[in-house]
């Protein structure tokens, strides 16, 4: 069955007997967006929620994680990070052809550009005030009291994701990009020390996977847990960072030759500080190894989206398009690389 496309009769009887607080089923439609869990508006008759599920097909080992996102909502539920409400998991893939999780429906602003360009200043501003004050807070976030002490493995979380990343990438790899190569080679031999850092990560933790408020710069959830894990916490910092270094017109647009004074939107220098003063921090040694191992990462997330394209299951119509950025992003990093 294509990915757009579900059992809804199917859907229907499991809902109806399974999360009866919706009410009677009426329609689903696709979100256009999302490139790797295939996410439905669900009207029913007590209102609208979302659905979001695994694609269908051979998936790759760890990745598509929906249960994983249920968990790590349903324990912020009470915390000072906003997330959706989630109502129901379904871990059977055999209902719709793949794993499944009811949440909220959450209106408001979702913000795809950087520059913000719909806003003026002063809420350009407080969004990106808003994105660090989310982002220091989830990272304070008391894993153990919200019973997340075992949602990640110990041990040092950059060596873990290199070689988590270098293999996923290699298991996705549908042409040779020699940035990667050397990526690959160089991460491994420059991690920085184990600091004994360990707090929750987003994992994708960017403007476009925040809703905002509909009139007011203020999040109302923070969206896409699928690669949330306990790992160390700059890399969100740096991952985030980084994305805002892509080109204007990038796939995923950033900052790159933007004028942030004029703006109204913070250097990175001081988006790092805001951030270190919201959580006591004096500063982040090895700030290019964080950055140039995020530019990595996200490589080899977009060659795994490139390769679900290729072999016809991916979530997104332009998941060509963000595959095509790997190589790209792998130049990125290898140049902070050699310029650091």
């Amino acid at each position: 069955m294509p990915v757009d496309e579900l059992d809804e009769r199917a859907l229907a009887a499991y809902l109806s007997r399974h999360v009866p607080e919706l009410g009677e089923f009426a329609s689903l439609r696709k979100f256009k967006d999302g490139q790797s869990n295939p996410t439905f508006l669900l009207n029913a008759a007590n209102g609208r929620f979302v659905l979001r599920k695994q694609p269908p097909g051979k998936l790759l080992k760890s990745a598509h994680a929906v249960d994983r996102e249920y968990r790590v909502m349903q324990a912020l539920a009470d915390t000072a990070v906003p997330v959706p409400r989630v109502l129901h998991l379904c871990d059977d893939p055999g209902v719709i052809d793949g794993k499944f999780f009811v949440m909220s429906f959450e209106d408001g602003r979702t913000f795809w550009d950087a520059a913000l360009p719909e806003l003026d200043n002063e809420d350009r501003s407080a969004v990106y005030a808003e994105m660090n004050r989310i982002l220091a807070a989830l990272h304070d976030v008391d894993v153990g009291a919200v019973g997340l002490d075992d949602y990640g493995r110990p041990g040092n979380y950059f060596a873990r994701q290199t070689h988590r990343w270098s293999k996923q990438y290699r298991h996705s790899e549908t042409t040779k990009i020699p940035a990667m190569d050397r990526l690959i080679e160089w991460l491994p031999l420059n991690l920085p020390p184990d600091d004994g850092q360990v707090s929750l990560i987003h994992g994708d933790y960017r403007l476009d996977n925040l809703m905002f408020h509909a009139d007011r710069p203020e999040a109302r959830a923070v969206l896409d847990w699928e690669l949330s894990t306990l790992g160390h916490p700059y890399s969100d910092l740096a991952y985030q960072c980084m994305q805002l270094r892509l080109a204007r017109d990038a796939v995923i647009p950033g900052l790159g030759g933007a004028d942030r004074a004029a703006l109204g939107i913070p250097t990175e220098e001081q988006y790092v500080a805001a951030y270190c003063g919201a959580r006591g921090l004096g500063g982040i040694p090895d700030w290019p190894f964080y950055l140039a191992f995020s530019f990595f990462r996200l490589a080899a997330i977009l060659q795994g989206v490139m390769k679900r394209a290729i072999d016809g299951n991916a979530s997104s119509t332009k998941a060509l398009e963000y595959g095509g950025a790997a190589s790209v992003l792998a130049g990125m990093g290898i140049a902070i690389v050699e310029q650091s």
